[in-house]
This record gives structure tokens, sequence and C-alpha cells, in this order.
């Protein structure tokens, strides 16, 4: 079973200018990772929609476009945290503004992981993510279910010491793996609509 953090992975991507890779085939990811007698059972997408950005009010949209043809992969499943809003103010100026978080994708990780191996579906899990908030489900898991592996594959620009000491082995996402595996452009639904890739991911 391959759990992917959407925003550790794009923000990895983002940070190492890789734009040209956006519009990833996480299903072919999840393959490239696997070794000759592995067998893939289920990809698991956690992310956040976001809200349309000042200063770019198509972000929303290429994020709805992507998530839709994530969804058509197979053996693919996509979980939705959301967002915090809550208002800074400068001690100086004392201007305000609204920061927004985004919650529950390390929790939507985190319980699916369990969850899953308590119902004994993976006998290795792959967790691209490199956010250390995921320690204490590893560590639990890994006392719980000693014979299950847990691999931690760190997105590119991404890391963390923590996750490296807890996991069964570590991996990184290279840029090999990542420009063989992007989707077709366009993605055709099951209903016969097409999903292209936005302009600006090319």
């Amino acid at each position: 079973m391959v759990y992917f953090d959407g925003f550790n992975l794009f923000f990895g991507l983002k940070s190492k200018g890789w734009k040209q890779f956006y519009w990833l085939d996480i299903h072919a990811v999840a393959h490239a990772l696997l070794r000759l007698d592995q067998h893939l059972v289920g990809v698991k997408y956690c992310t956040s929609r976001v809200s349309t950005a000042h200063g770019d009010p198509t972000q929303a949209r290429r994020q709805a476009i992507y998530l839709e043809a994530l969804a058509t992969l197979p053996v693919t499943s996509l979980y939705f945290g959301h967002y915090l809003s809550k208002s800074i103010q400068c001690h100086a100026c004392g201007a305000q503004w609204q920061k927004h978080d985004e919650k529950m994708t390390d929790v939507n990780i985190a319980t699916e992981l369990l969850v899953d191996a308590f119902q004994d579906r993976f006998d290795t899990a792959l967790l691209v993510t490199a956010d250390s908030d995921l320690a204490g489900p590893i560590t639990r898991l890994r006392q719980l279910y000693p014979a299950k592996r847990v691999v931690v594959v760190f997105p590119p620009d991404r890391a963390s010491k923590r996750l490296e000491q807890l996991a069964s082995a570590t991996l990184h996402l290279g840029r090999g793996v990542l420009s063989r595996a992007q989707l077709p452009d366009p993605v055709t639904k099951p209903d016969g609509f097409s999903l292209q890739r936005p302009a600006s991911w090319k």
C-alpha cells in the first residue's frame, strides 16, 4: 500500500522548480517504487482542496483538474482534509492578515495506515512524505505489527531525520521516476470528458 502526502510532495516539487512534473501519475510512481516480488494493493492520496489565492485566480481550478485526473487511476483513493483560517497581526505596525493552515492530511494518513495494518491489507507500507508528525503512527505500527515494514519515500528537496530513524528503510523520489510517471495529456474520464494538463505546468 502506498500513501501520498499530497502537499508535502507538491511543495517538494515546487521548491526544486520542477513544475514540469506536477501532472504526476501517482499510480505509476507507486509501481516504480515496488520491488519485483511486490504487488500493489492500493494507492491513497491525502490532501486538502485549496481556495482561490490572491493573485492566482486559477490555482483552485488547476488542482481540481488534477484531482479529477487522479480519480481515474486504478486502485487509487483520495482523502481530503481542510484549511483552518486564523488572523495574524504585526506587533510593530498593527497590520492584519489571514493565514491558512492545512489540516488533517497527516491524521488521514495515520488513520488509513493503522486501519489497513489492523485489517492486514499490506505487508509493506510506503509513505511518500517527510512530515515528522507521522513518527508516532509509524512507531506504534512497528510495535504492534513487527512483521510489517514501513518504507518512507522522501519527496524532492524533503527529508526527516526522525522518520529515517523509525522507518524500516528510506528512499528518495528522484527526477528519473518523476519524469517517467506523467499522466497522459489529456486524461479521458469514463464519461468521455477530457482533462487537459494546465498550460502553466508544461
